[in-house]
């Protein structure tokens, strides 16, 4: 039975449950972590790992890129986001373009990207950045996100990475 490992950066909570749709819809015994807890064998033990962030000033938090940089060469990944951006928007788009291109030595089985309310406390610091105007004028209408639409979208996708996974 292969092992994967659900790991996730969370401040707010959205990336978190997201996380915990995709190892709902695994049933089975895998591990779900925070990336700041997962040990190095736990990365090379696991022969799947679904890595999820929230979407920080239109890139990837620090924490999730040195963690994407540390997994081994060739090892199966799934990525997924949440934001507080229009998703199709190229601003929804922009961090997972980024964080793919992190895994560039990595197999990205796919991207999965949905939108999550964001705190008043970055909404307040992006409002003061002119550079960041359009994204604090979509962030408000994320304030439901991720909801059980969105949830059910993240099942969908867990489904589909397993599916891809045992065809490689």
């Amino acid at each position: 039975m292969p092992d994967f490992l659900i790991t996730y950066l969370s401040k707010t909570g959205n990336t978190k449950k997201v996380a915990e749709a995709i190892q709902e819809t695994l049933k089975e015994d895998n591990k779900i972590k925070p990336i700041h807890e997962v040990t190095d064998d736990e990365i090379k033990d696991s022969d799947l790992i679904f890595i999820g962030f929230p979407v920080y000033s239109h890139t990837v938090p620090y924490k999730a890129e040195l963690f994407i940089k540390k997994i081994p060469p060739g090892k199966k990944v799934a990525l997924f986001s949440t934001h507080g951006s229009i998703s199709g928007s190229h601003l929804s788009k922009e961090a997972l373009e980024y964080a793919v291109t992190l895994a560039s030595n990595l197999k990205v089985l796919g991207t999965f990207s949905c939108r999550g309310q964001v705190s008043m406390e970055a909404l307040e610091n992006l409002l003061r950045s002119p550079e960041h105007t359009a994204w604090a004028e979509m962030a408000p209408t994320a304030k439901n996100h991720p909801d059980k639409s969105d949830l059910e979208d993240a099942k969908a996708f867990a489904r589909w990475i397993v599916t891809l996974f045992h065809q490689k």
